[in-house]
Formats: structure tokens, C-alpha cells, sequence
């Protein structure tokens, strides 16, 4: 298991096929998966499973990262994902995170997205970033503008219309 980086309050690493109770847990509330598209596809075990083998642990070997855990230090309890993916649909690199609604509110969101873009300053190389932020969650608006993320463009997907935010680096 590969940790990525520290914050006071948090463990970001990569993820491991033990973390899949986390992952289904983290995923089974309505909530957490009302703006991205995702509900319903990790109801059982096994799709955790799925997730973290076909998906993420692939991103790790294929480009270097991937969606990382996040675990709360104090309790070595995995609460979510953050960080970077290889966004093919837009042909970019995405910032992206999901908590278990049990730890919203808190600053754990920008706390570990912070720590993802400092880690991405010093040890990738990236030049621009994305986030994909549905207009009525008001939350991931707020932690995309914390990031220091600013608006780019507006889109409609579905019954959804999504804020585009954009970030620059500046490691060259």
C-alpha cells in the first residue's frame, strides 16, 4: 500500500482490494451519488471489488495515479476517495472526491484535494486540471473554489447542468 501524502488530519494512499467494505460504504448513500452519475453502481461487495481492481488499481500502473483513499487518522477508517483521473471523456486530467456524508462539512474534502495538488506540484506533471461540479451541489462548488479553482464552463448532461472549473500548474 502506497501512501501518497499526509495532511493533520489525513492518510491519502492508494487503494488496496481490502479497502472494498469501505468503498461499498462510503458509495451506499443516495446522497454522495445524487450529481455524479454513479448511483447504483456499487450496491454489493463485489462491484467495491470490481472498482478497485478494474478501475483504479489499473490507473495506478497505467498513468501513475488514480482516485486515492482517504483515511481519517485517528481511526485508520477509509472515508472516501480524492484526487486525480485520466478523464477520457474529456481527453483531461479530472480532481474528484467522494465522503461518506458522515464527514461532511468538516474541511475533509478540501483538506484532501490541497494535499493532492501540492503532491501533483511537486511530484507530476500536470498543466491544467478539471472539475466537473453539478450547478445545485452548492458543497463541491465551494471546495472547487477553495482549491483555488476558478469557472471555465457551464454544460448540460441529462437532467444535470455541470460547472466546468479549471486549474493551471505551473511546475514547468
Amino acid at each position: 500500500m502506497k501512501v501518497i501524502t499526509e495532511t493533520p488530519r489525513l492518510i491519502i494512499r492508494e487503494f488496496t482490494l481490502e479497502d472494498a467494505p469501505a468503498v461499498l460504504h462510503f458509495n451506499t448513500p443516495e446522497q454522495v451519488n445524487r450529481y455524479t452519475g454513479d448511483a447504483g453502481v456499487c450496491t454489493r461487495l463485489q462491484d467495491a471489488e470490481n472498482i478497485i481492481r478494474d478501475i483504479w488499481l489499473v490507473e495506478y500502473q497505467q498513468y501513475g495515479f488514480g482516485r486515492w483513499a482517504v483515511v481519517l487518522k485517528d481511526s485508520n477508517t477509509v472515508i472516501g476517495f480524492c484526487g486525480f483521473k485520466n478523464e477520457i471523456r474529456i481527453n483531461a486530467i479530472d480532481i474528484g472526491y467522494r465522503l461518506h456524508p458522515d464527514y461532511w462539512g468538516i474541511g475533509l474534502a478540501t483538506e484532501a484535494n490541497k494535499a493532492c495538488i501540492e503532491y501533483a506540484n511537486k511530484h507530476m506533471n500536470l498543466d491544467i486540471v478539471y472539475a466537473d461540479v453539478a450547478d445545485a451541489n452548492s458543497g463541491s462548488i465551494n471546495v472547487a473554489t477553495k482549491l483555488g479553482m476558478t469557472y471555465h464552463s457551464q454544460y448540460q448532461d441529462g437532467e444535470l447542468t455541470f460547472n466546468r472549473y479549471v486549474m493551471s500548474f505551473n511546475n514547468k
